[in-house]
C-alpha cells in the first residue's frame, strides 16, 4: 500500500483531487488531499498573512502529525513550488516527488521568477494585486469545456494569495536533492498553461528526471482522473 498526498495549484482546494482520490482508495491506498490556507474551505483563514512558508507548512505539518513516511508527493500547477519546499523542509519523510503540469524551481527562485515578462505584466495591471490577491481564471483556460463541470469549478475557485508567487522556495540539502521526482505534462493545456509549463518539463527532462505526457489540460485531475490514478500508481 502507498500513501499519497495530492496538493492543489492556485484557486483550488482538496476537493479537486476528489475523482482521483477515490481511484486510489479503491486501490487500498492511504490518500490525503489538504486545502492550503487561505483558499477555499480554508478562504476565511486569508487575513492571516498567508505565503508560500504558509502553505510548505501546511502540508509539512500534515505529514508530521499524521506520522507519514514514504510519501509520494503530488503537487499540480504552483503547488509544484509548494512541494519544492516541503522536500527541503522535510525530505526524510518523502519517497518521491510528482509534478502534474507544475513548476518545478531551483533552490531560491519564485513562482513569479518562472512567469513569462507578459504575465508579469498583465498581473501587475489587475485590480486585485493591489489587494494581494489573484482573482481565478475561466476554468476554460485549463482545458475544461464541460459545462456542467466548469459550474461545478466556478462554485469553488477562489482569489489566491498574492504573496505565495513571489516568497522564494526554500534552499534545499544534499538529501532532498537526492529525492526521485517525476514530470507528467499535460499536452492539451489551453491559454497560458501550454507555454508556461513546456519550458517545466524541458527543465525536468534537462536534470534527467523521468517525464511522461498526458493529452490533457492543465487540471488533468478533473478532466481525466483515470488517467492520472494510473500514472501515479505506477510509481507507489
Amino acid at each position: 500500500m502507498a500513501t499519497f498526498v495530492l496538493v492543489h495549484g492556485s484557486h483550488g482546494g482538496g476537493w479537486i483531487w476528489q475523482k482521483v482520490t477515490r481511484l486510489l482508495r479503491a486501490g487500498g491506498h492511504e490518500v490525503y488531499a489538504p486545502t492550503l490556507t487561505g483558499v477555499s474551505d480554508r478562504a476565511h483563514l486569508l487575513a492571516c498573512g498567508v505565503d508560500l512558508t504558509t502553505h510548505i507548512t501546511d502540508v509539512a505539518s500534515l505529514l508530521l502529525f499524521e506520522d507519514l513516511s514514504d510519501v509520494i508527493l503530488v503537487g499540480n500547477s504552483y503547488a509544484g513550488i509548494v512541494i519544492t519546499g516541503v522536500a527541503a523542509k522535510v525530505p526524510e519523510r518523502l519517497k518521491l516527488l510528482v509534478y502534474l503540469d507544475a513548476y518545478c524551481p531551483d533552490d531560491g527562485q519564485s513562482e513569479a521568477d518562472l512567469w513569462p515578462a507578459e504575465m508579469r505584466a498583465a498581473m501587475q495591471a489587475d485590480p486585485a494585486t493591489s489587494r494581494g490577491l489573484r482573482q481565478p481564471p475561466p476554468p476554460a483556460l485549463f482545458g475544461i469545456t464541460d459545462l456542467e463541470l466548469t459550474d461545478w469549478v466556478q462554485a469553488r475557485w477562489t482569489p489566491h494569495p498574492l504573496a505565495t508567487y513571489t516568497e522564494p522556495v526554500p534552499y534545499g540539502n544534499a538529501r532532498s536533492a537526492a529525492l526521485p521526482r517525476v514530470y507528467i505534462h499535460c499536452t492539451a493545456g489551453l491559454g497560458t498553461s501550454t507555454p508556461l509549463f513546456a519550458p517545466c518539463a524541458a527543465k525536468a527532462r534537462a536534470n534527467g528526471w523521468e517525464v511522461r505526457e498526458l493529452a490533457a489540460g492543465h487540471v488533468a485531475m478533473l478532466t481525466a482522473p483515470d488517467e492520472v490514478a494510473d500514472l501515479l500508481l505506477e510509481w507507489r
